[in-house]
């Protein structure tokens, strides 16, 4: 099954902290992404996580905390306009997603999304 959503975290600064692509968006890909991000390396903890309304959202982020995998200090935002800093940065692996059309197989979307994301870092610093 190809992949049809991409979960990235950035921080205020805009520079990727993780991404992660997904054929579904529900509870349980949201609380892979929510482990994922976690354990990529950061400099601190975070404050606050900013997400777009989906309805999966708040159940990963609870029972992640729940979990202890996200800090029980840090807050769950879900605010149309706070993920910009996201939706910006999206915009170029988006361009070069729709230059290639489509991919067939989700091995192939994972591996040519890391390269383009790599890319994109490169370009950042």
């Amino acid at each position: 099954m190809p992949f049809k959503y991409l979960y990235r975290a950035v921080d205020k600064e805009g520079y990727t902290i993780e991404f992660m692509p997904s054929a579904r968006r529900d509870v349980s890909a949201a609380k892979r992404f929510f482990k994922k991000m976690m354990r990529a390396e950061h400099r601190r903890l975070p404050f606050s996580i900013s997400v777009d309304k989906n309805a999966a959202y708040p159940a990963a982020f609870y029972t992640s905390q729940a979990e202890k995998i996200v800090p029980k200090d840090c807050k769950l935002r879900r605010v149309k306009y706070l993920n910009n800093v996201i939706e910006q940065d999206h915009r170029f692996i988006k361009k070069k997603v729709r230059a290639s059309r489509c991919f067939k197989r989700y091995r192939t979307a994972g591996r040519t999304l890391e390269g383009i994301e790599a890319m994109n870092v490169m370009r950042k610093w």
